[in-house]
């Protein structure tokens, strides 16, 4: 019965240490487990914190490169301000002490008057300068500059600068007192000359006067002088144009879009209308519009005409291609050069031609026959023609190179001609003859009418028309 009892006390025990040993190993499977989840979340602390503290880095350094610019631009600012107010500051200081030594010199003036008793003494006293005098003599008009230059009556130390004042007219002789321009000033002119730059002459004459100025007050103007500056003026003629282009005063480019959709009543009613020419002048004549107007040119003649004709004289002016232009042709024609005629390609039209289309050329055309030149083309042309000695010449309008010839006897007035397509061309005009181009044709003229250039090209670049009929027909790929 004890070895019983004990064995079931034993039974009992072991089975209670089972139990025990069961609910630690479940312990600590789960403590394992927590373990490896308080790794697990530590890992992804540290992770997230290293995130964190690059982000807020990040963001950190962004703000440092704004306030950098921030402070860049705040100091640009400042600086800018000051030298802005310091020089306005300055030029009121100057103003000022002008001002005060004017006043100074107005008062020692009242002064001195109120000193004199003799009348005659009076009326010799002048606080004013003189007017100048004009010297035509010593005037030049030459490259679109007018140099004008004066001189005082009598030596006046007082005088601290001029001022000259010009406008455009249109009436010769002596200057009205009313013109439909007015007056340009250039103050604080220091010596007795002044050269204007960069004019266009758009009108046959200027107006010129001057007047002098001490510290106290300006004096009289001089009396007024006209100066020449007459110069071939003309635009595109839009009625001539073809309907691909898109024709401005001075400006024309290819659209191809153009003409789309235009009924042909309306294309006809473009050529018709009411109208009366333009007057007659000594060397260029406007053409009458639009009664009378010629056909558009239409197909693949992508051209327009100058609306102005030369029937004398000399004559100059200037394009300059865009720079994507494809194909692009500048030159002459007679006004009845046919709609569907192409420049060089008739014996009523001479031009240089530039292609970049394909295959690049640069040739002078006549008549369906070319001839290549042997120099890149500039980046602006300056067409020069004399009508009396049947002369049409190219030349690079930067530096003035000569880059062909026509010698042609004209027989009836000529028109500016222009082509273009997939690109545009800008017209500068109110141009005088360069006077590089006048030296140049000079010298030509001097050789018996042989090419030269100021580079002193192969005379061969350019040639008289009878060469043509030795030259190549043109290739029609160099056409578009």
């Amino acid at each position: 019965m004890n070895l019983i009892h004990l064995d079931s006390q034993q039974f009992i025990f072991y089975d209670a240490l089972q139990r025990i040993i069961a609910t630690l190993a479940n312990k600590n499977e789960e403590l394992q487990n927590f373990i490896e989840t308080l790794n697990h979340t530590l890992g992804r602390v540290q992770v997230n914190s290293t995130q964190v503290v690059s982000d807020l880095e990040e963001e950190f350094d962004t703000l440092y490169s704004i306030l950098d610019e921030m402070k860049e631009s705040m100091t640009n600012t400042i600086k800018q301000d000051t030298v802005r107010k310091s020089h306005e500051l300055q030029n009121q200081l100057t103003q000022s002490t002008s001002a005060l030594e004017s006043a100074e010199e107005l008062l020692e003036f009242a002064n001195n008057a109120l000193h004199i008793t003799d009348e005659g003494d009076f009326t010799k006293v002048d606080a004013l300068p003189r007017a100048p005098e004009i010297v035509l003599g010593d005037c030049l008009v030459i490259d679109n500059e007018v140099t004008v230059a004066w001189r005082m009556p009598a030596e006046d130390s007082k005088i601290d600068h001029y001022i000259l004042e010009y406008r455009k007219t249109s009436h010769e002789g002596l200057p009205r007192v009313k013109d439909e321009q007015c007056w340009e000033v250039v103050d604080d002119v220091k010596s007795t000359e002044h050269t204007l730059q960069g004019l266009r002459f758009d009108t046959k004459f200027m107006n010129f006067r001057v007047r002098a100025c001490n510290r106290a007050a300006a004096g009289d103007y001089s009396d007024p002088v006209t100066l020449e500056t007459r110069a071939f003026n003309f635009g595109f003629d839009s009625t001539s144009s073809h309907l691909n282009l898109k024709v401005e005063d001075r400006s024309v480019e290819w659209d191809p879009q153009g003409g789309k959709g235009v009924d042909s009543k309306v294309k006809g009613k473009e050529n018709k209308g009411s109208g009366t020419p333009s007057p007659k002048r000594t060397s260029v004549t406007r053409s009458p519009a639009p009664r009378g107007a010629r056909d558009r040119f239409t197909g693949e003649s992508y051209t327009v005409l100058g609306d102005t004709s030369m029937e004398s004289g000399q004559h100059y002016w200037e394009v300059k291609p865009q720079k994507d232009c494809k194909s692009y042709s500048v030159g002459l024609a007679y006004r009845n050069l046919g709609k569907f005629e192409q420049l060089g390609k008739t014996n009523t039209s001479w031009c240089i031609h530039v292609n970049n289309w394909l295959q690049n050329s640069f040739a002078a055309k006549h008549n369906n026959k070319a001839k290549n030149l042997d120099v890149a083309a500039p980046d602006s042309i300056g067409v020069y023609c004399d009508f009396d000695r049947g002369q049409l010449s190219f030349y690079n309008a930067e530096n003035k190179q000569l880059l062909h010839t026509f010698k042609v006897k004209f027989t009836q007035p000529v028109v500016p001609a222009f082509m273009v397509w997939c690109g545009g061309l800008t017209l500068s005009t109110g141009l005088q003859i360069p006077s590089a181009v006048r030296s140049l044709q000079k010298t030509e003229n001097g050789l018996g009418g042989s090419n030269s250039s100021i580079s002193q090209q192969d005379p061969a670049v350019a040639c008289d028309i009878c060469l043509y009929d030795k030259l190549p027909s043109v290739d029609s790929s160099l056409m578009p």
